[in-house]
This record gives structure tokens, sequence and C-alpha cells, in this order.
């Protein structure tokens, strides 16, 4: 039996571009082919705090991208898909399109873009956080034009290397598994008090992103046999190192985006930005660029989703770190300010709401 929904809910909501704060909010209609989902724990990424500082959201919008609740209601067109009182985790487009976001009370997302928790297995809070992050280590590693990896639960050979470049950041911590998983040998870069931490996740060689000699480091340890690079800080001179990691026999560099079309400095390397919000299958615009709606993007995340319970079932992925902020909703200006500060390493911040 559906449970009363209520006509308004708190929800953080851009009153400025700039400018986030809790107020009510009509609780969102669903279409025939979404879910309404009760949420009960969120989590941050760098692009919460982002969004607000570089003045990307649309003016009443609602913030936060993932989110961990119960599906209390189901679009019509939803047959094989969640249910009523489903646990469900999923990511949606904050402070871009009217009625989503994940900061609230109530949360709307495409039935085939949310993935149903299996019971006894993931907490509401690490659920959320198997959200935007997550999603981006497998758009890298396995998304249509990226590195084309062998993906779980099928395994390749266990005989290739893949460089995980920033492997203490939230989607570090999903590509080392992942990749782990999927049969690769893996070496990372990270500060050295995180190294015990990534070891525990799958990664095979750690080194310190410190070091002016990573670039030869990552070559001993491979053998200089590289082909494979997930860069996850994003930032020109990282995109440099990967490349310069890769084996004389060339390869590919993924880079979380800074849609730049960023150029390897070599001809046998090809570096490939990608953008997590392609995953959504739905043309949205970013820092004034106007990113066409990329349906083979969306059919991947669907198709990989759909695998993800069995996965954790199978106790594949791993718990990651979590910081459990206090304060709920109100408490979120808090946990943005951290995250602005850098204080955030290894470690996902996430509230119950």
């Amino acid at each position: 039996m559906a449970p009363d929904i209520p006509t308004t809910m708190k929800a953080v909501v851009f009153d400025k571009v700039d400018h986030i704060a809790v107020k009510e909010h009509p609780v969102p209609n669903i279409a025939d082919d979404e879910v309404l989902v009760k949420t009960v724990a969120i989590a941050l990424n760098p692009a919460d705090f982002k969004v607000i500082d570089w003045k990307l959201a649309s003016e009443g919008s609602i913030a936060g991208y993932d989110f961990s609740g119960v599906v209390v209601k189901v679009g019509k067109n939803v047959t094989d898909g969640p249910k009523l009182g489903d646990h469900v985790a999923g990511m949606v487009y904050g402070g871009s399109h009217p009625g989503e976001g994940a900061f609230a009370e109530y949360v709307k997302a495409s039935a085939e873009l949310v993935w149903v928790v299996p019971e006894n297995t993931f907490s509401h809070e690490l659920a959320a956080a198997y959200s935007l992050a997550f999603w981006t280590a497998v758009q890298a590693l396995y998304g249509p034009g990226r590195l084309g990896l062998v993906e779980p639960p099928a395994k390749a050979d266990n005989s290739e290397w893949v460089l995980i470049y920033g492997g203490s950041s939230a989607v570090g911590l999903f590509a080392i598994q992942l990749a782990h998983l999927s049969g690769y040998k893996v070496i990372t870069t990270a500060s050295q008090r995180n190294h015990e931490l990534l070891k525990s996740l799958g990664a095979d060689v750690t080194l310190d992103y410190h070091d002016p000699e990573v670039v030869s480091k990552i070559k001993q340890a491979t053998g200089d046999s590289l082909k494979y690079a997930a860069e996850i800080i994003g930032e020109t001179e990282t995109h440099r190192i990967a490349a310069e990691a890769i084996g004389p026999s060339g390869g590919k560099v993924v880079g979380l985006s800074g849609l730049g079309g960023l150029q390897s400095g070599r001809q046998d390397v090809t570096i490939t930005e990608t953008v997590v919000y392609t995953a959504l299958g739905r043309p949205f615009s970013i820092g004034g660029m106007q990113i066409p709606a990329t349906p083979q993007d969306k059919a991947h995340m669907v198709a990989f989703l759909k695998k993800l319970p069995q996965l954790v079932r199978d106790g594949a992925l791993k718990a990651i770190p979590l910081k459990r902020w206090e304060g709920g909703l109100e408490g979120i200006q808090g946990g943005l300010q951290y995250m602005r500060e850098g204080k955030v390493s290894a470690e996902k911040i996430v509230y119950r709401v």
C-alpha cells in the first residue's frame, strides 16, 4: 500500500545562483518512467560546492546529486523496475532540472537509473556514496569511447596494468576496486597516509604522488608496459603525468573532464575526458557549454546498474570510509565548506535526512 505523500517538503534550494538555503518546496511530480523516493541519506561531491561557487545552477532548483531512500511512488510505465518499499540509490542532476535534486526529503529519478540495494548489505549512507563518484569510475573504465576495460563479472587475465592516478579521491576509491575486480593489476598514486587503505581495496602498487620521480617509478613497477590510465584529478599537469607514464607501445588515458579536449603530448597516447552527467541520457549545459544527449552512455549505465545488486550481494564491492555529518539538510553548508577547504581525503561525507 502506497504511503501518504505530502504536497510540500524541505529541500536545499538555490534561492540565488550562488547561494543555497533550506526551504519548503513542492514534492516533485513524477513522469510515467520515474519513481519517487523518500530520502534517507545523501552524500556530498566536489560538484556540490563548485556548482555554487561557479554560479552554474538554475535559481529555484534543488541542489544535490547522490541519494538513497525508499520508493514511495512508481510511474505507470515502470513494470520491471523498482517497486514500492524497495531500498534504492542513485544519482540525479541537482541544480539544473526543475524538481530534481537529491538534497530534499523526496527525490524523483528515472526508474532505469536507480538500483535496488539488496537487504542486509549496504546501509543507506553507504548506498548513497555509491552514486556520482561510482558512476564516474564505471564510465571512465568501461563506458563507450573510454578505456574499454573488461567489465565485471568478466575478468581480464591479470597480465595488464591500469593506473589510477588520484586513488584516494572518491572516484579513485571506486576505480581501484573496479579495475581489481576486472582482473587487472592496479597501480595508484596518493598520499602515503592512504596507501594501506588503497591496498585493501585492491591496489597492487601504491606510490606517493608528491614524489618527483613518480613517472619513472610507475614505469619501473609496470615494466614500462602500461596501456591504460584513469586520471582522477582533472588538471592539465596530472593529465600530462598520466600520459607520460604510458609505455612505449602507446595507450589510452581517460580523465575527469575540464571539457577542454586536452592533448597528451604523445601521438601514441589518446586522452579522452569523461563527464558523468552524460549517463543521464539528456542534454545539459555546464560552464556555458551545451552538451547533447548521449544515449549510448545512458544505455551503458542502465546495463551496469542492473549488475550492481549481485556484485554487492557477492561482496565484490567494499565499504569505503564515510564521514557522517550531523544536522541533516541544515548541516550541508558545513560539509560543503569542509570540502572547499580541501579537508576531504579518502572518504565520503554523508548525511541522514
